[in-house]
């Protein structure tokens, strides 16, 4: 019977566990930078870059994707174009855990974007 119970347990914990970490908001700048320092950012159809130094840069469908960004009080800050249009300034929350990276519209409260980090 105790071989039971563990199995038991066992099959519980995995079940209370959840399949995806939770993302953590990002709070700083300078934790910002260390996590996309290097690396792409990509889903279906987009690559971009974001640089530690503010810029943006990469490919959505066939389009170009440039444009700027600034910490601004916990918030991702962005001027961007893409394929010629101007999609404007907005203030993003910025949430992430190990590759995966939620940029999220109006301080949060908006439209999310999921990406990868490579």
């Amino acid at each position: 019977m105790k071989p039971l119970l563990s199995i038991l347990a066992a099959l519980a914990f995995i079940a209370a566990t959840p399949a995806v970490a939770e993302l953590a908001k990002i709070e700083t700048a300078s934790e910002f930078k260390t996590l996309i320092g290097g690396k792409t950012l990509t889903r279906p159809l987009i690559k971009m870059a974001v640089s530690t130094g503010g810029a943006i840069e990469g490919q959505g469908a066939a389009w170009p994707i440039s444009g700027s960004w600034t910490w601004k009080d916990g918030f991702f800050c962005r001027s961007l174009e893409w394929g010629g249009d101007d999609l404007g300034y907005n203030c993003m929350e910025v949430k992430a855990s190990g590759s995966k990276i939620r940029f999220t519209a109006d301080q949060g409260a908006g439209d999310s974007a999921d990406f990868s980090l490579r």
